[in-house]
This record gives C-alpha cells, structure tokens and sequence, in this order.
C-alpha cells in the first residue's frame, strides 16, 4: 500500500505483525485544517486488535533482543536513508492533515531522523561498564538488556518527529515497539510505517495501532507492555502517569507547558523580537516549546513592544502549502475556539489587547482554522493568560524592574518546560542559568529544543517520570542493567 500526496486518501490502517489491517471499531474523520474537508478516516482499535499487536510483539522480541546490536541497527540506517528520499512527500502529507507550514513540516522531519541517526550509534551508547578486581578474585561487569514489548502514545503536533522520538531507541536496544498515533493526523505515521516496512524490521518488532482513549487504555493495561512514553496535555500526561505506574510499567508522560521569554536591557532587541515571534507563532502555537508570556525589563519594554507588533503584524496566515504562509491553521475548530476564548478571558481580566488576530481571514479558506498573532501588553502574572497553556498564536507581554524580578516570575509558573534569555550580560545569563526552574534553557535562542543526542527536559507539571525522551535517557529508558559477578577459583 503506498499513498500519493493527494487527498482524500484511503482509510487508515494499523500495521500488525507486518502486515496491514483496518482497525475493528468505529472510529472518525480525519480533518484538514485549512478547508475543513475530510481527507481520510481513521478506525479506532480494540482490546482485541491491540492484543494482537502486543503479542506479536512479544514474539517477535524473543528473536530480535538477541540479535547482535549490529544487525539491530542496520534497518535504522536503512529507514534515515528512506525518510530523507521521502522527506517533500511526507512533509505534504503532514501540512494537509496538521495545518502547519511545509517549512515547519520539513523541520519537523529534520528533527526526527536526528534521532534515527543517534539510534544508530547504539552499539556504543548501550554499552555499560567493567570493573576488574571489584574485590578479592572477581570481577563486575554491568550489562544492559532489553526489556520486552513498548508503546509510544503521541501528540498531535508534531506527528512525524514526536513518534521517533522513542521509535529508533526502542528497537535498536532490542525491544519490540507499539506507536499509537495522534487520530487527529495519523496518514503522516501511516506513510511512516510504510517505510518502516520496507527498512526491513521483522514482523512484529515495530508495529502501529489507531485509536482514540480506549485503545489508549487497552495499551495501559495490557500485561505484556513494559512501559509507556506520552507526550500530550497536563491532564492527561498525569492520567498516563499513574494508570501505567499502578500498572507496574516504566512510564515517561511529558505534559503541557507555559514557557517565558527575558528579555534584559542589554539585548539585542530587533533579534529579540524576531526570535520572539517565530518561538510564540510557529506551528499556529501548537508546540510545548512555544514561549508566549514575555518578560522585559521595564527600561526597554516601550521599544520592545513596537518592535514585536511590527513582527507580528508582517506575519502572514495561510494554508500552509502556500509557501508564502508563515502561520498555518490550528487543528480543530474546537481548538481555534478554545484559543479564541483565552483571548476573551485576557480581555475580561483586564489585559491591554494590543494586536488582534481573531479577525483575520484566508480568501479561498473560509472553513480553515485560522488565527492571526494576538499580543498583550501589561499583562499580570496571576491573569490566566500568564499561567495557563493557550497552544495558539497569542503573547502576553509583562514589564518587570530587573532580571531577579524576571526569574521569579518565570519560577512562579506550574510549569517547567522551557525558557529563553535574551541578553548581552555574561552575568545575567550565569543568575538565570543556575536560578530557572526549567528543563530546557535558551540564551539568545528563541526556542530551546535539544539536539537529538541531549535529552528533552522538563521539570515541574511539565513532565511525570524520571528518563526523558531523545538521548541517553532513552537508553537508560529502554533497558535494566544486569550486574554480572564473577570468580574464578582455580585462576
């Protein structure tokens, strides 16, 4: 089965055993964005369908966990050279069912085979340690070992990367591996998959099931799942958390986040707001990363604020296959309403509404998702703007007296995803840098996102867990260390 990049596209299908099959419960349209057209459909997965999954799985993970780790690897290699060939196509695919731009789709996939390509480094990173003479005629050695049968259950905002986030490292540490996508843009995992079978994995060792929250909970309850990654909202990152904890799994939940930018007096503040933008808007503002509550110091925040509205006022909202479009649609019209009364909760609490994107509109798109950037000036921290994820183009603005007063606002926040400094001070960088309470730390960076090869931290409701996705922590993730003790009499 091989898809073009024109919708409508067939149904979607779950991958099981390596092979194709329509999941077994009714499940629901799959919506694009900027014309409110259906573009496919997707069925939801029972407990029966994922006990198939899983049982090929644990299969398929009797055979494959003991494979050299040089063979384990090389369907990676083959799977990076596949995603690069097919990276326009895929990233076609991924506007049309996500609504985001091709510029920000290709990112997307960029950032995701960087994790195919430090999965392939397994044979080192996997490695543990040894001690000779640990005490009188033995030696030690610390030996790590797969585990079993993962799954993955992943957000809608970055469909292709988020799932190889997890993917690549499960398999090369020699488990066996389960995706439930998004069902709000799973042709893009599909089409993923597709390669995925043709990388050459064995049946079973990497498999892909459709669905909606039961499926979610068939996977947090099955016996024969080791551990659970999630990435999604607060809420349900929680639920996820403790579900499969109680469960007895491994389980990594990153949540939602409201990031802060700091912008210093000493900044370059043309460059700051640029950056400010791009971090706030990208992706419509669907992504944990946006950083929409900016922090200045009173000094500059007049000329900071003119420079942001001048940015944001050049942004143009589009269908995001127009290669002019610099902010695509959100993904649902329950989202873009959801966003849309955020905005009225800004204004009612008393914020300065200082641009206005609620009017905006797209010709030829009347039933897209649209929102154009919306600013607040003067914002206060306790106002639900400040505190609250929005996943939309919105900034609130907030005037402090110095970098301390800066820090503490960021401090006071539930959450700890992320934060960005702007600033010339080697001094003001070393105080946020030692007193932020964040996983994910930029300095004259709009957005911090970690290369694949450093985990992607977060701290505070941000995250449930102890080992975070991308990096080493997958490792650590993925397999239990075994202590192999050993002594030789007769020596």
């Amino acid at each position: 089965m091989v898809l073009d990049t024109t919708p409508p596209w067939d149904d979607v299908q779950n991958y099981i055993n390596g092979g194709w099959r329509a999941p077994s419960d009714d499940g629901e349209d799959v919506i694009n964005p900027a014309t409110g057209e259906a573009i496919s459909y997707v069925g939801f997965s029972s407990e029966d369908d994922v006990d198939a999954a899983v049982q090929a799985g644990q299969e398929a993970f009797e055979e494959w966990s003991q494979r050299p780790v040089e063979e384990r690897i090389q369907p990676l290699f083959e799977l990076k050279q596949l995603l690069e060939a097919h990276q326009d196509e895929l990233a076609e695919i991924l506007v049309q069912e996500h609504g985001k731009t091709v510029a920000e789709a290709k990112g997307e996939l960029r950032r995701g085979i960087e994790n195919v390509e430090v999965a392939c480094g397994i044979p080192s990173m996997m490695q543990a340690g040894h001690l000779p003479n640990a005490a009188p005629d033995i030696d030690e050695t610390a030996v790590r070992k797969p585990l079993g049968v993962f799954t993955a259950i992943t957000a809608f905002n970055f469909p292709a990367m988020i799932p190889l986030w997890f993917l690549p490292y499960a398999v090369a540490t020699g488990n066996a591996f389960i995706l439930k996508p998004s069902e709000q843009d799973p042709v893009v995992a599909q089409r993923m998959f597709e390669l995925i079978d043709e990388a050459g994995f064995p049946d079973g060792v990497v498999q892909l099931v459709n669905g909606g929250v039961d499926t979610v909970n068939s996977l947090l309850d099955h016996d024969g799942i080791e551990g659970v990654s999630f990435v999604g909202s607060t809420p349900v990152a929680r639920i996820i958390y403790e579900r499969a904890a109680a469960n007895g799994k491994r389980v990594q939940a990153q949540g939602g986040a409201k990031n802060h930018i700091i912008v210093t007096e000493t900044a370059n503040l043309e460059f700051a707001a640029r950056k400010t933008i791009s971090s706030a808007c990208a992706c419509g503002g669907e992504r944990c990363l946006a950083n929409d509550v900016v922090v200045v110091e009173e000094g500059v925040y007049e000329e900071f604020v003119d420079l942001l509205l001048e940015e944001a006022e050049a942004q143009t909202i589009g269908y995001g296959l127009d290669t002019d479009t610099d902010i695509g649609a959100l993904i649902t019209p329950e989202h873009e309403a959801r966003v849309r009364d955020m905005i009225a909760t800004g204004i009612d609490e008393g914020a300065e509404l200082l641009l206005d994107g609620r009017d905006v509109e797209v010709e030829g798109y009347e039933d897209g998702n649209f929102l154009g950037p919306t600013v607040f000036g003067n914002v206060d921290p306790e106002m639900t703007i400040a505190r609250e994820e929005i996943f939309g183009p919105v900034i609130g603005l907030l005037p402090v007296g110095d970098v301390d007063e800066a820090i503490d606002v960021l401090n006071r926040s539930d959450f700890g995803n992320a934060a960005s400094l702007f600033t010339s001070s080697g001094a003001d960088a070393r105080k946020v840098r030692h007193n932020a309470d964040v996983g994910n730390l930029g300095v004259n960076a709009g957005t911090a996102a970690p290369m694949a090869f450093f985990h992607f931290g977060g701290w505070k409701d941000s995250f449930f867990g102890d080992l975070h996705a991308q990096g080493k922590d997958m490792i650590y993730f993925y397999t239990d260390e075994q202590v192999y003790i050993e002594r030789w009499p007769d020596a």
